[in-house]
């Protein structure tokens, strides 16, 4: 293990040694991601990571504004908000003129194209596409009309006519998307601003096939005119960009154009040690700070002395996020027995984790609500989030496992960098307290959501990000009809909460709706789908020449704003 570390913290060392020499003329901005992707098909973007790099490339109608508190929908490839009828049911959209796909031998002589809003009819078409199976279909699923009779239509034929024409989803016009719905669907526009909606081209799809997932071509503000999977992503800013103002009240900036710099690399670094290294030599511009360095740059509650002499900011988040360990509800140890699941999240003792792993500084989850939204009750508390030895010892007897006997072991999947197994290995501590055998599982992030989306896992531990600011967001998780390949990769299955879930769909925000929300929180409290982990705090590190950072729940559309000034950097430079 030391021969290990060492040799990570050699490889990091390396590669940061030349930085102050090569990059203080390159208006670049340097990122890590702890996490590779497996290719940039939008309808497949079902993770952070995913996102984060699909956004640099294409994009959608609208986006959330990056620096207003709370969050705000603004138009992007929209030329406004849409005009919406007195029945809520139809949304007429003006799409920009003017916008323009990026150059690729998929277009007549290597030229982009105009996007027109013919575009969006066969992007939606293609998420709907049953071929295809994509991860997004659950944001359109059984909400526009005709969308899922075309699906079902095509579910078992050869081939699939993009032709065929979708009652609820017409281009009126070259630049008039007109959207009709089955029923109120308050999220619609949230649906439009996931990286699962964004536009792509139908030349691009048909020119790449198989490979499309590999030559992402979108209207963004950065290329990647092929993605490998190597530790390094190199995007360069799209000449054929147009022109967008910079987003701010502040004169100024009234003049800036997006995107602000020129190339954007992304380091691929999952483990921590070598993320620390990056950002100490100014390798990197910005650093989620991780926990093993915690009490190095966090000293009674503020920025360590020595960091701030280097210009170094510290920015703290609070997110709307829950971390989870599910169960596969469909494996027949666990479907039809509550009281095993509840054992299990009576053994797990969050005070110790949190402490352990988040530096003490995450609250405790009781349920799917994060704290900031609608139907998060903070008077609430879940009977089986706390730690209580015995009480899990009782419920596993009254399971048919009486100190574990005859229950087989427990294979649960994470991903294979350190601190997720250290994470797992703690939980499987606490689970042998009461006789459980775990096995640790360990995957590449790719292969962990493959085996979700695939229900080929027992169990499992991640996280979710709000993809908008609505609860429902979250309560979808454990609606039956998202099982996976939907985002519901529990598999949860319960008729009473898909009726109340069904209700509350179609509910404008208010404290009726609110209400609901929180009933169904406390219902799958009891039902124990998941064992609830944590809301967790962010805590950022930013070199003092990285400009316009505010931290952003929805990231995949920030990193245009991100600025470098340069003379900050030569300015700061030997202090690295």
């Amino acid at each position: 293990m030391k021969k290990l570390l060492f040799t990570l913290a050699v490889l990091a060392l390396g590669l940061v040694g030349c930085t102050k020499k090569r990059d203080m003329d390159e208006l670049a901005l340097r990122l890590i991601s702890p996490q590779k992707v497996a290719g940039f098909d939008p309808i497949q973007a079902s993770d952070m990571y995913s996102n984060n790099e699909i956004g640099k490339v294409y994009e959608g109608l609208y986006e959330f504004h990056p620096f207003k508190r709370p969050y705000e929908l603004m138009p992007n490839l929209a030329e406004a908000m849409p005009s919406v009828s007195k029945d809520g049911l139809t949304y007429t959209i003006k799409i920009k003129p003017g916008v323009m796909f990026q150059d690729s031998p998929a277009f007549p002589e290597g030229k982009g194209r105009q996007m027109t809003a013919h575009d969006f009819v066969y992007s939606w078409k293609r998420l709907a596409d049953p071929k295809h199976m994509a991860k997004g279909w659950w944001v359109f699923d059984g909400k526009i009309k005709g969308l899922n009779e075309w699906r079902e239509k095509y579910a078992s034929a050869e081939t699939v006519n993009y032709s065929d024409e979708v009652a609820g989803v017409k281009a009126v016009d070259d630049f008039t998307l007109q959207v009709t719905l089955v029923k109120p669907y308050p999220q619609f526009l949230y649906a439009t601003a996931m990286p699962y909606t964004f536009v792509v081209a139908k030349e691009v799809v048909e020119h790449f096939g198989k490979e499309f997932l590999n030559h992402p071509v979108g209207t963004g503000p950065f290329i990647l005119p092929r993605f490998e999977q190597t530790n390094t992503i190199v995007y360069t800013k799209n000449p054929t960009f147009r022109v967008k103002p910079f987003p701010s009240d502040d004169p100024a900036k009234k003049d800036l154009r997006v995107p602000l710099v020129d190339k954007i690399y992304v380091e691929i670094i999952p483990e921590s040690q070598p993320k620390w290294l990056s950002f100490q030599k100014a390798r990197v511009d910005m650093l989620e700070i991780p926990k093993d360095n915690f009490d190095q740059a966090v000293v009674s509650g503020g920025l360590a002395p020595e960091l701030k002499e280097k210009g170094i900011d510290l920015v703290s988040a609070t997110m709307l996020d829950v971390t989870f360990y599910a169960f596969n509800n469909e494996d027949p140890l666990f479907k039809n027995n509550k009281k095993l699941r509840q054992a299990m999240s009576l053994a797990y003792n969050r005070e110790e984790s949190n402490k352990l792993f988040y530096n003490g500084m995450s609250r405790v989850a009781q349920g799917v609500i994060p704290p900031g939204l609608g139907g998060y009750d903070p008077d609430f508390k879940n009977p089986y989030v706390q730690y209580d030895v015995e009480k899990a010892k009782k419920l596993l007897a009254e399971a048919g496992y009486p100190e574990g006997k005859g229950l087989p072991e427990i294979t649960v999947q994470t991903t294979a960098e350190t601190i997720s197994r250290q994470m797992l290995e703690f939980f499987a501590k606490c689970m042998s307290d009461i006789g459980i055998k775990i096995k640790v599982g360990t995957n590449s992030w790719p292969e962990l959501v493959n085996k979700v989306t695939k229900k080929q896992h027992q169990m499992y531990t991640m996280a979710w990000g709000a993809d908008y600011t609505d609860a429902e967001n979250f309560l979808a998780l454990l609606y039956c009809p998202n099982a996976a390949p939907g985002s519901n990769g529990s598999n949860y299955c319960n008729p009473k909460f898909d009726k109340m879930f069904e209700k509350a769909t179609i509910m404008q925000d208010g404290p009726e709706r609110s209400k609901l929300y929180a009933e169904m929180n406390a219902f799958v409290a009891e039902e124990s789908p998941w064992m609830f982990g944590f809301h967790r705090t962010r805590f950022f590190l930013t070199h003092a020449w990285l400009e316009n950072f505010s931290y952003m729940e929805f990231t995949h559309s920030q990193f245009q704003y991100l600025g470098v000034n340069l003379e900050k950097k030569k300015e700061f430079a030997n202090k690295f």
